[in-house]
């Protein structure tokens, strides 16, 4: 049995992480730890106190005393947000309190997209467009580029993830690009389990949401890296055993 710990902040979709983990199939578990959210806020300030040093460090210590194998700090926004520099400095403070190998969601994109060699995409983002911004710039400091970013404009974690099935689904198809090779959807307040395959069959290429990254980054991080069916491409195109999102540069 792998066991691959999450940093959650908040309540909104980590009931995510028990539809992967059934996906799987009884041989992985994906065990979630919901760190402090003093304000369930997409604004920039809210989002650094959301990733701040001593809140992922109190969660991570408790991931510790679960025997994770790896640790996902599990929320694009309150990554990103710190730049990439600030990121990597996040994700080496989880991994000294986890004693784990350990990273974040935007990393966990940034890899995806190494695996799958996509380098051209589009972004169908749930925040206000300020923040969104903010992952375009972060992708851009891995060589990715964006060709089209959409933002709804939703303020909250809460909203996310009561957001309908079906306005995900028009969300992200109507904001595809005819360049793109993937479709990048950030935000792991977003329910996404049993959307993915749905949605990269209407739309015909890669759909990459924030809790399927996450998930398979933390897999990968615990050497966890054989092709495995769906949800999505991703996971069938297995995983790179590079060893850290430190090392994503």
């Amino acid at each position: 049995m792998t066991r691959v710990g999450f940093l959650y902040p908040g309540y909104s979709a980590e009931d995510d992480y028990t539809a992967f983990a059934a996906m799987f199939g009884g041989e992985i578990e994906l065990p979630v730890v919901h760190t402090l959210m003093r304000e369930d806020a997409h604004r920039v300030d809210a989002l650094l106190d959301v990733g701040g040093e001593e809140v992922l460090a109190t969660g991570a210590r408790e991931l510790s005393r679960m025997r994770v194998e790896s640790a996902v700090w599990a929320c694009t926004s309150g990554s990103f947000v710190f730049g990439w520099e600030g990121a990597r400095k996040q994700v080496q403070g989880v991994r000294n309190a986890a004693g784990v190998p350990s990273s974040s969601t935007s990393f966990a994109f940034v890899h995806a997209l190494r695996q799958l060699r996509v380098t051209r995409v589009a972004i169908a983002a749930t925040y206000p467009e300020d923040v969104a911004r903010r992952f375009v710039d972060f992708l851009g400091e891995a060589g990715v580029t964006v060709l089209s970013l959409a933002s709804h404009g939703i303020v909250t974690a809460a909203e996310v993830g009561d957001l309908d099935p079906d306005e995900v689904l028009d969300f992200v198809i109507s904001n595809d690009h005819p360049r793109a090779e993937a479709i990048l959807v950030p935000d792991t307040a977003l329910h996404s389990a049993d959307l993915i395959e749905p949605m990269e069959a209407l739309i015909g290429k890669t759909v990459l949401t924030a809790n399927q990254v996450s998930i398979w980054e933390g897999l990968r991080l615990a050497g966890v890296t054989a092709a495995r069916s769906g949800p999505g491409t991703l996971f069938r195109s297995g995983a790179t055993a590079f060893t850290s999102a430190l090392a994503a540069r």
